[in-house]
């Protein structure tokens, strides 16, 4: 019984954590969270081109529109910050 329980809280302190690690991200990708990393790899950009960039890779119509960007945290854009 008593490894049942250790068992369930377990499990329910894996799943909170989970659950608040993705409540905290809330899952939303906009401009405004990329546009420092856009910046530093775009230096002479202005900020209507980087903008027109994003929604063109990421907005209504964009090819990447679907992803959850986890390629630009696994080594990509993070690694240098």
């Amino acid at each position: 019984m008593k490894k049942l329980a250790i068992v369930l809280l377990t499990t329910a302190m894996v799943i909170g954590t989970g659950t608040a690690v993705f409540a905290q991200s809330d899952g939303v990708f906009n401009f405004e969270k990329m546009k420092p990393y856009m910046q530093k790899m775009h230096p002479d950009f202005s900020e209507t081109q980087l903008k027109d960039m994003f929604e063109s890779c990421h907005g209504e119509d964009g090819s990447m529109k679907n992803t959850d960007f986890k390629e630009m945290h696994d080594g990509g854009m993070n690694e240098s910050l």
